[in-house]
C-alpha cells in the first residue's frame, strides 16, 4: 500500500477546463493533504475568456477528500512570465517542498510517489534542485538504476524544495555576468549550443520573450545544481493545440505515453551527471536538437507578443 501523499501539490492553471479536468482527476486519485491552486486572470481582450477562467476555477470545487486547499488567483491577467512566478514564489512561502503540475501536463499515478521519495532522500541534499518526470527516449540501452542526474531541468510535471527555488531570480540580474565570462560554452561543451542559450537567456533578461522558465534553468546552472530525470516517461503534456497560450503548434512530444515507475525506487550509488542520456533530447538525438529546441521555443513565444 502507497503511503499517504504528505508533499504539497501545486496546480497552476488558467483558461483551459477540459484539460484542466483531467490533471485535476489525476490529483484527485493521488489525494494530497495540501493542493496550492495558482490561477491567472482573463485578458481583457479576449471575448469569453472570463467565463473559460471561471470554469477552470470551479473544478477546484470538486475536492472531495481531506485536503487544505490554498489559493492564489489573479485578478487580473499578469501573462505567463509573472503569473507563473509570483504563483511559485507564493507556492515556496507556503510549503518547504512541492510537486508542480500545469494544468497540462497529465502523470503517471506513480509520479506522485517518485517525487515524494526523492523529495524526501535529497531534502538536504543542496546539490540537488530539481526532480522532473520527463523523459523522452524510448528506444536504445538505458541504465540500471530508475533515475539519473542531468543538467536539464524540463518542467512538464516536476518538484522541488524552497532552499533551491531561493535561487530563482525572473529578472536574471547576473546573467550579465555569466554572459560576459563565456563560461558558457564550457560549461555546455558545445559551440552550437551555447549561442542557441545565449540567445533565450537574453531575450528573456530583456523582456522581448514572456517567459518563466529559462529563469529557473539559468539559476539551476549559475548554482551547479543536478536535476534528477526518471528512467520512464511520467509526464503527458496534453495541451498542445489552438488552446495552448505557448504550445500551440504540433509537436512529436505532444501526448508522449506514460510508464509506471518500478518500486522501491534504485537509486545511483554515484552523483555524477548522465552525459550519455543527457544527449537524448525530445525530437531527435544529440547537441543540435536541444539548439533547435530552443531556437523553436523562442520562436513560438516571440509569434506570441503583444504587437
Amino acid at each position: 500500500m502507497n503511503a499517504p501523499l504528505t508533499t504539497p501539490v501545486a496546480l497552476l492553471m488558467f483558461n483551459r477546463p477540459a484539460v484542466t479536468q483531467r490533471v485535476f482527476e489525476e490529483i484527485r486519485k493521488a489525494q494530497p493533504q495540501t493542493l496550492l491552486v495558482v490561477a491567472d486572470g482573463p485578458r481583457a481582450d479576449r471575448p469569453g475568456e472570463a467565463e473559460k477562467c471561471a470554469e477552470t476555477r470551479r473544478i477546484i470545487d470538486g475536492v472531495d477528500w481531506e485536503c487544505d486547499v490554498l489559493m492564489n488567483y489573479a485578478e487580473e491577467n499578469m501573462g505567463c512570465k509573472r503569473r507563473v512566478s509570483s504563483g511559485l514564489d507564493w507556492v515556496f512561502k507556503e510549503a518547504e517542498e512541492a510537486i508542480i503540475l500545469e494544468d497540462d501536463c497529465l502523470p503517471h499515478p506513480t509520479f506522485f510517489r517518485y517525487c515524494q521519495e526523492l523529495l524526501e532522500r535529497y531534502r538536504d541534499d543542496q546539490r540537488v534542485f530539481h526532480i522532473s518526470g520527463d523523459h523522452f527516449r524510448f528506444a536504445g540501452p538505458r541504465n540500471r538504476y530508475s533515475y539519473y542526474f542531468s543538467r536539464f531541468n524540463f518542467i512538464w510535471g516536476w518538484a522541488s524544495w524552497r532552499r533551491a527555488w531561493k535561487f530563482y531570480d525572473v529578472s536574471m540580474r547576473l546573467w550579465p555576468n555569466v554572459r560576459e565570462s563565456g563560461c558558457l560554452e564550457g560549461f555546455l561543451g558545445n559551440t552550437l549550443m551555447a549561442k542557441q542559450w545565449t540567445e533565450a537567456f537574453q531575450k528573456v533578461h530583456d523582456g522581448e520573450i514572456d517567459t518563466w522558465d529559462y529563469q529557473w534553468a539559468l539559476a539551476l546552472w549559475i548554482q551547479g545544481g543536478f536535476s534528477i530525470r526518471p528512467n520512464v516517461n511520467l509526464i503527458s503534456n496534453i495541451g498542445f493545440g489552438a488552446e495552448a497560450t505557448h504550445t500551440n503548434g504540433a509537436s512529436r512530444n505532444a501526448n508522449l505515453p506514460v510508464e509506471a515507475m518500478e518500486f522501491p525506487l534504485s537509486h545511483p550509488p554515484y552523483m555524477m551527471r548522465d552525459y550519455y542520456e543527457d544527449g537524448f533530447l525530445p525530437e531527435g538525438l544529440g547537441p543540435r536538437t536541444l539548439a533547435q529546441r530552443v531556437t523553436g521555443k523562442l520562436k513560438r513565444l516571440a509569434r506570441l507578443q503583444p504587437a
